[in-house]
């Protein structure tokens, strides 16, 4: 019997190589399929630009320089630190039709990203739910947390350009706090907010604000708010009968 040489034992070896390098390229074509499904859902790239160097939003010097003062004289405030102030504002949008068409969380979430200035986060579902058709970790919608500069620049915009294109519009109500000087208000059309490009979102999604303070009761925040510039709807005077 002959012996094997090396050359026959690299061409025996050899298939196998072969058949171990094709398969850890089909992993990982595999592994890129699987990145780019589970890149539907995450925040795009490059889509908020950074906020230029010694930018400052008019509502912070409006803030320390007019509404501080007057809070500290009408509750007799010795600090500033005791003043009531805005921390965060937080915005979702409810996207019910992402559980069949994933397409609609896309487009929320750039609609967001355009109002906010921020990168929103996607929320999931935390139960399964048969009648609703709804299962554990399914993406129901979009959040973003505006804090600092984003925040003052969003409740500027806010209050000067989309309050005033709300239909009907009358002043916001005191009855949306929350008893801890926190305001909530539920809107039923994004397109309120110039940002939005009708032409890609044209059905008008409803949306939730929470602006969060550290007033600590309805008063405090209520009267916060009103010095920022939010319009709230003024209480209705009742007339006197005519008739003695």
């Amino acid at each position: 019997m002959a012996k094997e040489t090396p050359k026959d034992q690299k061409k025996e070896h050899a298939p196998k190589e072969h058949k171990e390098h094709a398969s850890k390229e089909q992993q990982k074509a595999k592994n890129k399929e699987q990145n780019q499904k589970f890149q539907v859902t995450e925040a795009p790239k490059g889509a908020v630009a950074p906020l230029p160097k010694g930018y400052v939003v008019r509502m912070t010097d409006l803030y320390l320089k007019t509404v501080r003062p007057a809070l500290m004289k009408d509750f007799n405030l010795s600090s500033p630190m005791a003043a009531p102030k805005m921390t965060k504002i937080v915005i979702n949008i409810g996207v019910s039709e992402a559980k069949e068409n994933i397409q609609a969380l896309d487009l929320a979430k750039e609609d967001l990203t355009m109002i906010s200035g921020q990168a929103p986060q996607v929320r999931r579902a935390k139960k399964s739910i048969s009648n609703f058709k709804l299962r554990e970790g399914m993406p129901i919608g979009v959040r973003v947390t505006l804090r600092g500069t984003r925040m003052y620049e969003f409740f500027d915009r806010f209050v000067s350009l989309s309050v005033p294109r709300i239909r009907d519009f009358q002043g916001v109500d005191p009855k949306f706090f929350d008893g801890r000087g926190n305001l909530n208000i539920g809107l039923k059309e994004h397109h309120i907010f110039p940002e939005v490009n009708m032409e890609k979102s044209p059905k008008a999604r409803g949306m939730n604000i929470t602006f969060v303070t550290t007033a600590g009761d309805n008063v405090k925040g209520q009267a916060l708010l009103q010095y920022l510039g939010m319009p709230f709807k003024k209480p209705e005077v009742k007339k006197a009968n005519a008739n003695p």
